[in-house]
């Protein structure tokens, strides 16, 4: 008697649940590769080592006081006596020498000799720094105030008067509609690392995605790939590991920052800036996940390795775009484009910074940004699940939309 084996019966409700298991798998791969590549490890550790020496070297140059050495003639030694004594309590980093000299040729040799940073002398009833071969900021900064403050005196005696009533009215001082101008100083900083950050994790990471991608399918790799799992789950899978592994680094660029901000003379700023940086993660979320699908759809519609170059194009001059719109929109432009993604990625956490943006406004911005990037995750999805598995050649988005699955 012979005896038939029949399969066991799978229930079509168990495909679903494979699936849903799928995406983490190849997400846990997209993962673990790039934590074992060498170049990718190197450049995040790379990148920490830069953020926390440019803080350090902020707070070194904020606690640095910087000595000068001034020459001077006995005809102009009292100037210059006054300088040393008063430099330090207009600037508390200034401290000031004086080396008297017999004459203008030996203050000119101990200048160039580089004994004396600088030369004070009177010349046709007015005063003259002179340095060897470059200006020297601060100390020319005191001496002007003290200078000016000398003279003044001067002349408020010549007058029979005060130096506080030849002042009065004098003195201007600047002040913002919103915001505080050492916050507008520190917004400048941030609003550039948030675009810098923003432009380097989407084309390190897309561009890495996109090679993924067309490398699988030039090899065919992916045509046993897609027999195991659904490719909507691939490319489910491809975009969260990547995201993931983004937003980790981004989260840990904003720590080091953050702690470094507290170590220089802005550490009073530091609350004032860790909310528009929180906003800069959130946004930061939806816009990379939407460009990492039209990332991965860059590489579908590739056949080659060198036509990635070619089908990633609008995207890279999308996230140029957004690059430099971020560091030169300004006015009511960058109040728009605050609003449209994915610009508002960078622009809305920037104004928030600012002081130019209210939480409603950052509230409705992300709206926008997420449901745009959910209408993009659809279009890409079509198109990744179109284009994956054509291997006739380059394809374009139209051809991919078109084009049977």
């Amino acid at each position: 008697m012979t005896t038939t084996l029949t399969p066991p019966q799978t229930s079509v409700t168990d495909e679903p649940v494979a699936g849903r298991a799928a995406w983490t798998l190849v997400a846990r791969r997209e993962v673990v590769v790039k934590l074992t590549d060498r170049a990718f490890v190197i450049g995040t550790v790379v990148t920490l080592v830069l953020i926390a020496a440019f803080m350090g070297w902020q707070a070194w140059s904020a606690e640095r006081t910087s000595t000068y050495t001034v020459a001077a003639t006995s005809a102009d030694r009292a100037m210059a006596d006054r300088l040393a004594s008063s430099a330090t309590g207009i600037d508390d980093k200034v401290e000031v020498g004086v080396d008297p000299v017999a004459d203008d040729a030996a203050a000119r040799a101990l200048v160039t000799s580089g004994d004396a940073d600088a030369w004070l002398h009177r010349v046709d009833g007015g005063w003259v720094l002179t340095s060897d071969t470059e200006s020297q900021d601060d100390l020319t900064r005191v001496t002007q105030e003290v200078v000016r403050q000398a003279t003044l005196e001067q002349q408020a005696g010549e007058l029979g008067t005060s130096v506080e009533r030849l002042e009065a009215g004098s003195r201007v001082t600047t002040t913002l509609l919103t915001g505080d101008a050492e916050k507008a100083g520190l917004a400048q900083g941030v609003a550039f690392a948030f675009a810098f950050l923003f432009y380097i994790a989407t084309l390190t990471f897309g561009i890495t995605l996109a090679n993924s991608v067309v490398e699988e399918k030039q090899s065919r790799i992916v045509e046993i790939i897609a027999t195991s799992i659904p490719v909507r789950q691939l490319l489910i899978g491809k975009i969260v590991g990547n995201s993931v592994l983004a937003i980790a680094q981004m989260v840990l660029y904003a720590g080091v920052g953050l702690v470094g901000l507290s170590l220089t003379p802005y550490a009073s700023l530091v609350t004032a800036v860790s909310g528009p940086v929180v906003w800069f993660l959130v946004f930061f979320v939806a816009g990379f996940v939407a460009l990492a699908a039209l990332w991965a759809v860059a590489g579908a519609l590739a056949s080659r390795t060198e036509e990635v170059q070619s089908t990633a194009t609008p995207l890279t001059m999308l996230v140029m775009a957004v690059f430099f719109g971020s560091l030169f929109l300004d006015g009511s432009a960058k109040v728009v484009a605050s609003y449209v993604p994915p610009f508002s990625a960078v622009l809305m956490p920037t104004r928030v910074l600012e002081g130019t943006a209210q939480w409603w406004e950052a509230v409705v911005a992300l709206a926008v940004l997420v449901a745009a990037a959910v209408l993009v995750l659809r279009v890409a999805e079509r198109l990744y699940r179109r284009a994956l598995l054509q291997t006739s050649g380059k394809l374009s988005m139209k051809q991919a939309w078109v084009a049977p699955e």
